[in-house]
């Protein structure tokens, strides 16, 4: 969506369960600021921020959701007109990891490929109790047509790479929606110039029936 000022709006929104640091990645890539302490999120909600890439003005909504099980319901409230999703899992939680397999299915199912999708497995800093193996996510994002990215939001690693990668990607399928879009239009154009000139044809044919009609019962 492009605005008067030729700004671009996006929205991403945040996936997973609870303790896997979603809010702490957004405010890490937002406010560059990180909490210890574990914040719980209870409901939805977002944080913008204004980039630039290569001169184009990119504003993006990024939408932050709760982890609970009770959230889950109303995740379409929230990701039904998102451009992107970002799924993380905790890298030393295999549960967390399998629950965005879930997260993955019902996005594609809802919005097919128009969201761009990445996979974050999030706090690296705990490598030594990784329980999910990089070549086992890798290999399952490539299948969903997914990027994956590992970050940490304590070490501020990976986060703004992930972030510029999916932004370049929503727009990249931003250009491809247009493009189909005006080739669409183009071809309904050039079919209803077809059909109102094959309707005035017939008109002409009614109107000469008639006459010949009129003509003859006099």
């Amino acid at each position: 969506m492009t605005n008067s000022n030729n700004t671009r709006n996006f929205k991403i929104v945040l996936l997973g369960e609870g303790c896997v640091g979603k809010t702490s990645l957004v405010l890490r890539y937002v406010e560059d600021k990180f909490n210890d302490k574990h914040i719980s999120t209870l409901q939805a909600s977002f944080l913008n921020k204004k980039i630039n890439i290569n001169g184009q003005r990119i504003n993006l909504s990024i939408w932050d959701t709760a982890g609970q099980e009770r959230f889950h319901a109303l995740g379409p409230i929230y990701y039904r007109s998102s451009n992107g999703a970002i799924l993380v899992y905790d890298i030393t939680d295999e549960d967390s990891f399998q629950k965005v397999k879930n997260w993955v299915k019902e996005l594609r199912k809802m919005l097919g490929t128009d969201i761009c999708l990445v996979i974050a497995g999030n706090k690296i800093d705990l490598e030594k109790e990784r329980n999910v193996p990089i070549e086992e996510a890798e290999s399952y994002a490539s299948k969903v047509g997914a990027i994956h990215f590992q970050t940490s939001a304590k070490m501020n690693l990976g986060i703004e790479e992930m972030f510029i990668n999916l932004v370049q990607r929503m727009l990249d399928k931003s250009e491809e929606q247009n493009a189909a879009n005006k080739t669409l239009l183009s071809r309904q154009s050039s079919q209803r110039g077809t059909v109102f000139v094959a309707e005035n044809d017939e008109q002409t044919e009614n109107t000469a029936n008639v006459s010949k009609s009129c003509c003859s019962s006099g």
